[in-house]
């Protein structure tokens, strides 16, 4: 029986050799339009499809694959004599091989295009091809990523593609069709009156890597992509130096960023655990990340840097100074000197991951995912700030200018701290965290305790309002002299009561900034 493939790509990448191999095996092809010319021009034979159904492509390219015909040699099942019998009767071979991939409606998109290019990048006929072909995957094998080319053309010249293979094949034909209108769905979405929270939520990410392990060893894991985010990001970020980065490492690294993005002036923040141990703005980098060091200097020890410059050689020796060693060095560049000292740097060798992320932007909108078992949360990124809702001073003594920026400072830190999140800052330095705690004046106390003496005239930032007083009681006898927080609660009168009595300036902001 003729071998029959019918072979119409849109990516052309790979195709000659693997359409050259299966010609040396007795394969001949059926194709359209573009795909067609190509095999020609390589020298292969091809008949043209619309020759082969007896009716010509229609309407500018839009009707092209969509013929009983076709979708008889596809679906018909070899195991069923009265589909055998079908095939006889319309003189049908049955196609053996399906070769498809679709118009580029993610490139389109990115590129900006208007609504009637992208309409014309919506494939009907190819997913259609995709669809049937994989449905009777024991008996048509249908590739749609060139990456499988020549495995497949290795086992289907010697005969050997089994019913495992197909079912592969099949699985990953499904996967690409789906992806392919997710984005589709995704590009619509905007003109449907439910806007961000449709019905139904269609969502696509491609595997970057597989990691060696997830949060524990026993775990399996492996990191997927927004094909369609070029936000500067962990999943965007190239790793210029180091060993594999792991799944902890992509979690420190995306908290890492997310706080960075709110300093304008230089600044440096080190993550332990996905929560700020260390975060400092100053004139410039090497000093920032110095006294982002003296906030927890033991913390720090196998932790992630962050810096929102790049990192020239100064910033990388304060960084490698011994006695200190990091998982992660995040920064929108690394110049030359930097780079080397980093890979050279004794007793660091290929441990430390060195990520470049390209310039960072300022805190973006859109959307934040979160898994739970059987489902997920789907909610606004917290990009609220104090420059789009500003403060209420609710006590008899307003802040000073100087507690005004470390206030405003310490507000951007709590944000990314986990709740119950409690900060004390000082001259636009982090020196003391209280973080996942069940009550809030036990995060006080975590943060007194690793303040200390720096504490005296310091300020307070809390992620969410104080229910009782002694959140600030406790602060004030530590040497707190002023307290941003959200307010909203029904003891706030007490709390301020408490505030004027110990002379501490509050000031409310009306935001909550809870991090589960």
């Amino acid at each position: 029986m003729m071998k029959w493939a019918l072979i119409s790509v849109s990516d052309k990448t790979g195709l000659r050799p693997f359409a050259e191999s299966l010609t040396r095996s007795g394969w001949r092809f059926l194709s359209t339009g573009g795909t067609a010319r190509a095999l020609r021009e390589w020298g292969l034979d091809v008949t043209p499809l619309s020759d082969w159904t007896g009716f010509p492509e229609i309407l500018d390219g839009r009707v092209k694959t969509l013929h009983p015909r076709v979708h008889a040699a596809l679906l018909a099942d070899l195991s069923l004599p009265t589909h055998q019998e079908t095939l006889r009767e319309l003189d049908l071979s049955p196609l053996s091989l399906v070769v498809v991939n679709l118009y580029p409606f993610e490139q389109t998109l990115k590129s900006g295009a208007s609504e009637a290019e992208m309409i014309e990048q919506i494939d009907i006929g190819g997913p259609t091809l995709i669809r049937a072909a994989a449905k009777n995957f024991r008996h048509v094998a249908a590739v749609c990523n060139p990456v499988d080319y020549e495995w497949v053309a290795d086992k289907m010249n010697a005969d050997q593609l089994d019913a495992q293979d197909r079912a592969r094949l099949a699985a990953r034909a499904f996967a690409h069709v789906a992806e392919y209108d997710a984005m589709i769905a995704n590009w619509f979405r905007p003109m449907d009156p439910e806007g961000d929270f449709p019905e139904t939520l269609s969502l696509t990410f491609r595997r970057a890597q597989t990691l060696r392990y997830g949060e524990n060893p026993h775990q399996r894991a492996a990191f997927y992509r927004d094909p369609m985010s070029s936000e500067p990001s962990v999943a965007t970020a190239q790793q210029l130096w180091g060993k594999e980065i792991s799944y902890n490492n992509l979690l420190d690294a995306d908290a890492a960023l997310e706080l960075i993005r709110e300093f304008e002036q230089p600044a440096c923040a080190i993550i332990k655990h996905t929560n700020p141990c260390g975060v400092a703005e100053a004139d410039d980098l090497p000093t920032a990340y110095q006294h982002a060091l003296t906030a927890d200097p033991v913390s720090a020890f196998g932790g992630i840097i962050v810096c929102n410059r790049p990192i020239n050689r100064a910033t990388a020796e304060a960084i490698t100074a011994p006695g200190g060693f990091y998982e992660v060095v995040i920064a929108p560049a690394f110049d030359d000197d930097a780079l080397k000292l980093f890979q050279e740097r004794k007793g660091w060798g290929r441990d430390v991951r060195l990520l470049d992320t390209g310039t960072l932007s300022a805190v973006p909108g859109g959307m934040a995912i979160r898994g739970v078992t059987g489902g997920l949360l789907y909610s606004d990124r917290d990009h609220a700030g104090l420059a789009s809702m500003g403060w209420q001073v609710v006590t008899e003594r307003a802040p000073t200018p100087q507690e005004e920026q470390d206030l405003a400072f310490a507000w951007k830190v709590v944000k990314h701290v986990k709740s119950n999140a409690i900060v004390f800052a000082k001259e636009q330095q982090l020196i003391g965290v209280g973080a996942g705690q069940m009550n809030r004046v036990g995060s006080v106390k975590l943060a007194v305790a690793q303040a200390g003496d720096r504490a005296l005239g310091a300020v307070m930032a809390s992620d969410a309002f104080f229910p009782f007083p002694d959140g600030v009681e406790e602060a004030t006898a530590a040497g707190i002299r002023a307290v941003i927080q959200p307010g909203g609660s029904k003891k706030d009168p007490e709390v301020i009561e408490a505030a004027n009595r110990l002379g501490l300036a509050m000031v409310f902001t009306g935001i909550r900034h809870f991090r589960h």
